[in-house]
């Protein structure tokens, strides 16, 4: 099973983030985090790394599901999306997949709302 959904798309990496964010919106995800990592290389280690940004999707209401199923859920929440430069200089954006993040607690409850995320972020993806 893979770890997450990608997508290489053909655009300006700032435009990327906004496009994403957007797209999230569109299925009910906020963005509670965002984390520069190309910034945080070169002012924490000095070394330069091509733009990637690191964007914690949240939906509330499947947050809520997934912490009363398992309450010790959000140690893995939010849900990153990774949008970062290739070396051919695309942008590639990548989800995580919940359902195989998650696939480890054996809790019924939880890996059928993971599955729904998990629909979710796949469709996002896919709709890029």
């Amino acid at each position: 099973m893979t770890y997450a959904f990608t997508k290489t798309i053909d655009m300006p990496f700032e435009a990327a983030i906004t496009y994403v964010t957007d797209a999230l919106k569109s299925k009910g995800f906020g963005v509670l985090t965002t984390i520069d990592v190309k910034a945080t290389m070169k002012a924490k280690l000095d070394k330069d790394m091509a733009p990637y940004t690191i964007l914690g999707a949240c939906n509330p209401g499947f947050a809520y599901k997934a912490l009363q199923a398992e309450a010790l859920i959000g140690t893995m929440l939010p849900c990153n999306v990774v949008v970062r430069e290739t070396d051919d200089g695309k942008i590639e954006v990548a989800a995580v997949d919940p359902a195989a993040s998650m696939q480890a607690i054996d809790n019924p409850a939880l890996a059928s709302v993971a599955g729904e995320v998990q629909t979710m972020l796949k469709d996002m993806v896919a709709g890029l």
